[in-house]
């Protein structure tokens, strides 16, 4: 996740693949967010750390979805 992201190079289906790869870690972090928080077994260090992942990977999900969808002019 620290390697910088290239996708202007990658194909559209390259792109869906790792998109739906990128979602699945994003829900997965959700639920372990979730779990922690719940049970209280985790620590706010860790559970921060979590987070910012998750938000990471929001913003690399969103950056693919951009390119994925086509530009509609109006």
């Amino acid at each position: 996740m620290n390697a910088p992201l290239e996708i202007s190079m990658k194909t559209d289906d390259v792109l869906r693949v790792e998109l739906e790869v990128f979602r699945r870690q994003h829900r997965d972090l959700d639920e372990a967010i979730t779990a922690l928080v719940e049970r209280g077994t985790g620590d706010q260090l860790t559970i921060q750390r979590l987070k910012k992942q998750k938000l990471r990977l929001k913003d690399v999900i969103a950056l693919i979805e951009d390119r994925l969808t086509p530009d509609i002019i109006a």
